[in-house]
């Protein structure tokens, strides 16, 4: 009677599984916390700023941001130029924040999530974070890399 159960319950599970609309890839994916299609489908309601610097020096910098926040980055995919995380270990509101390379020297960055307070709450500390640390002068007897000379001669 257990095994007869099992197979029926089994049976269920998958077909539930395979027949919505939600792929089992993303269907597991939503069930572990880690799916990032929410993210994606709220790209339209991102909030929005450009920067002076190439794609992958955005990224490195974005990213070092969200670990001196200490945000949970729970994807990174470089394929589509995405960071998914959540705010923090404690706070697992998802996040995305997806990079665009408008052209050499520029970048778009978009930050997205479910949750406005999210959205606005990343976006301050990226926004700030990124304009922060490409104006900032380089020390005393460090490379400044745009003009390849000494700073503080």
């Amino acid at each position: 009677m257990w095994t007869k159960y099992r197979i029926l319950c089994t049976f269920v599970f998958l077909t539930v599984l395979v027949s919505g609309c939600v792929g089992p890839k993303e269907a597991c994916k939503g069930f572990l916390g880690v799916s990032t299609k929410i993210l994606e489908d709220g790209r339209q309601n991102a909030l929005k700023k450009e920067f002076s610097c190439d794609l992958i020096t955005c990224h490195n910098k974005v990213r070092a941001i969200l670990k001196e926040n200490k945000s949970y980055i729970y994807a990174d995919n470089l394929e589509k130029d995405m960071l998914a995380l959540y705010i923090s270990e404690e706070d697992t509101t998802p996040v995305g924040i997806f990079l665009t390379d408008i052209d050499k020297g520029r970048t778009l960055v978009e930050i997205t999530s479910p949750s406005i307070y999210g959205k606005e709450l990343i976006a301050k500390i990226v926004f700030t974070g990124l304009t922060a640390s490409l104006t900032a002068k380089p020390e005393k007897g460090q490379i400044n890399a745009t003009k390849k000379e000494e700073v503080g001669k």
